[in-house]
């Protein structure tokens, strides 16, 4: 037990460094190759702090493990939106763009939907099941949100400058090539040792990755968010939960369910639920006191519902409550 908890820890470690990596050596090559320092946020890096998740969800999938895989995705964008925004905006009121506020903050709310309509099959398949189909379908909205991206990419009149490093092409490759494997290796760890601990634990798959495994794959979405909010870069600190949260529903489950047809549990719903009001709560919030802006006492909200939330998750788990529903 004490083993696999260890374990699980160093996998988390090696999914963010490796992250970080990979975004490191990334962005120094796109920039060698004149790509745009937005382009670069609105993929590579937006990409790389969702790494993490896509590598455990791989792994996940190709392993029979779809609580593992649900659990991570849903618990990892209720863990964005909920606490990273919330410690985000208790830091400095986050202001944000017009087009955040009328088609980034939709967008994810538009895909949260589609996971609920597609993974309960409420037109089809009367057992709730993600298929390869449906994968293929959450990529084209991908797909469509990227076309977005480079839409805006155009009509963008001005454009931050990130500090370039110069890194020798050895090195650059380097990171990736480092990065890459720190996240396949801390992914395994991660997924294997979460699983074990839960069956020591008698907990279900399904708590352990809407909470500890969910929270470690966001750590890079919480690092990157905090520290922009702290430099009062509020673009990056809101832009990237909200493309994270888009990339995960769309993409990593895209993926994931393409690798093996995930077999949905309803009790899912709940936390699909919860991340709906959340998105919804956002989009209100951009319309009360101060306009387009989370303010201190909305981002308050959003960690105090998460922490009510938390605690009836724990407390059903413990009762061993059997509703479908919740």
């Amino acid at each position: 037990m004490i083993l696999s908890f260890l374990l699980l820890i160093i996998g988390l470690l090696l999914l963010v460094k490796g992250a970080d990596w990979l975004v490191d050596g990334a962005s120094v090559l796109a920039k060698k190759y004149n790509v745009s320092d937005l382009a670069i946020g609105l993929t590579i890096v937006a990409f790389g702090t969702s790494a993490p998740e896509l590598v455990v969800n791989s792994v996940a999938a190709s392993g029979g493990y779809p609580d593992i895989v649900f659990g991570n995705v849903i618990g990892s964008n209720n863990f964005n939106l909920f606490i990273i925004l919330g410690i985000a905006g208790l830091i400095t009121p986050l202001s944000v763009q017009s087009s955040t506020v009328w088609k980034e903050i939709p967008f994810s709310l538009l895909a949260a939907i589609v996971l609920l309509v597609f993974a309960n099959d409420y037109f089809s398949n009367p057992t709730p099941i993600l298929s390869s189909l449906d994968g293929f379908i959450l990529l084209g909205f991908f797909a469509g949100f990227l076309f977005y991206v480079f839409t805006q990419l155009k009509s963008e009149d001005s454009i931050e400058s990130i500090a370039q490093k110069d890194y020798s092409n050895l090195k650059i490759w380097g990171l990736i090539f480092i990065g890459l494997g720190g996240l396949v290796i801390g992914g395994k760890l991660v997924v294997d040792n979460a699983v074990s601990m839960a069956q020591s634990l008698g907990v279900s798959e399904k708590i352990i990755g809407l909470t500890i495994v969910a929270a470690g794959t966001s750590l890079p979405e919480l690092a990157t968010s905090v520290v922009a909010s702290m430099k009062k870069n509020n673009d990056i600190a809101i832009g990237n939960i909200i493309g994270s949260n888009i990339f995960n529903l769309f993409l990593i489950l895209g993926v994931s369910s393409i690798i093996s047809p995930l077999e949905f549990k309803q009790s899912f719903n709940l936390d699909i639920y919860i991340l709906l009001g959340g998105t919804i709560f956002l989009f209100l919030a951009m319309f009360t006191g101060k306009r387009k802006n989370l303010d201190r006492w909305e981002a308050a909200i959003l960690l105090l519902v998460y922490l009510g939330y938390t605690t009836f998750l724990v407390l059903k788990e413990i009762s061993g409550s059997n509703d479908p529903l919740f």
